[in-house]
């Protein structure tokens, strides 16, 4: 019997770490048994096949070791940064994520929090709630003609890119690697980039590799009229960086969907008007739900029926 078909016997098993519609798995994915991570009994995590997961939750390689059947690991993102890929790859575990499911709304919240903080519309909200009016109605920046830098010019930041060059914006780009962009600047180190841009937006994965990219030295650069805007990880910023550079006006302010310790919020940010915060759900649309649903279960049948996962990450790496 070929391993394809060996696959597509019987019910399967997945630990979730998340939640999802369990109406939409119904209809579409009856033959896996979605099973809640913190309801899971013995004899479940002994069959459990698959578990699912993300960027920021990951799983780490003692959870794999208590699961003895385990083949698969699905991110339900693009992210997979706190999977432990090098206990995976020991173990002969697959690990798959959901790309581009997100990016467009991601890309989305990004802009609408750059204009959001560059017009003012969170204070000037508060503010006619409370009974002002004229003292409100000084002249707010716009973007047209600013310079947008972003840090990974993924998915998400080609999508940030063109909706920034469609309102009027200059892009400029931190370029590793690849092919250069057409009309756009690139730089080859963040502090560079920064110091060019009137916005600098972070739309580049979490991980090792970028933690605290986003430092004292960059901030300055970026300079006391400079916006931050988060839409990646909260690590890739310092976080007490960013709160002495907004205290000591070294930097214009912050637009924020991530949060390095999140959910907790640092007790500066609640204070600080030059602060709009999210709470990491730039990437949450009930279009993108379905797509990551519809994604996930590309993933699921491309292992258990045909021994590939639609969208595999690549663990040698």
């Amino acid at each position: 019997m070929s391993l394809a078909c060996m696959k597509d016997e019987g019910e399967v098993i997945v630990l979730t770490r998340l939640p999802l519609d369990q109406d939409w798995l119904r209809a579409h994915a009856p033959r896996y048994r979605f099973v809640p991570w913190t309801a899971v009994d013995e004899a479940q995590r002994v069959q459990a096949r698959a578990v699912l997961t993300n960027g920021s939750t990951g799983l780490t390689g003692a959870e794999m070791a208590a699961l003895p059947a385990l083949e698969l690991v699905a991110s339900f993102g693009a992210g997979y940064e706190n999977i432990e890929r090098d206990a995976a790859r020991m173990r002969g575990v697959r690990v798959c994520h959901a790309p581009d499911t997100n990016s467009q709304v991601v890309a989305d919240h990004a802009l609408a929090m750059m204009l959001a903080w560059s017009r003012g519309i969170a204070m000037l909200d508060r503010g006619l709630k409370a009974g002002q009016w004229d003292a409100l109605r000084a002249p707010r920046p716009g973007v047209r003609g600013k310079t947008l830098g972003i840090v990974g010019l993924g998915n998400i930041g080609q999508r940030l890119a063109a909706l920034a060059e469609a309102v009027g914006m200059r892009v400029a780009y931190l370029r590793r690697s690849g092919a250069l962009q057409p009309n756009r600047t690139p730089y080859g180190d963040v502090r560079s980039l920064a110091a060019a841009s009137d916005v600098l937006a972070l739309t580049c994965p979490g991980g090792p590799a970028t933690r605290h990219l986003v430092d004292a030295e960059v901030l300055r650069a970026l300079g006391p009229d400079g916006l931050l805007v988060n839409v990646a990880r909260g690590s890739v910023v310092d976080t007490e960086a960013l709160v002495q550079a907004l205290r000591r006006g070294e930097l214009g302010g912050a637009a924020l969907d991530v949060l390095e310790a999140e959910p907790l919020v640092p007790e500066a940010f609640r204070e600080m008007d030059q602060v709009i915060l999210t709470p990491h759900m730039a990437g949450r649309s009930p279009e993108t739900r379905v797509a990551q649903h519809e994604a996930l279960l590309r993933n699921l049948d491309g292992w258990f029926r045909h021994a590939a996962p639609a969208h595999p990450v690549d663990l040698a790496g």
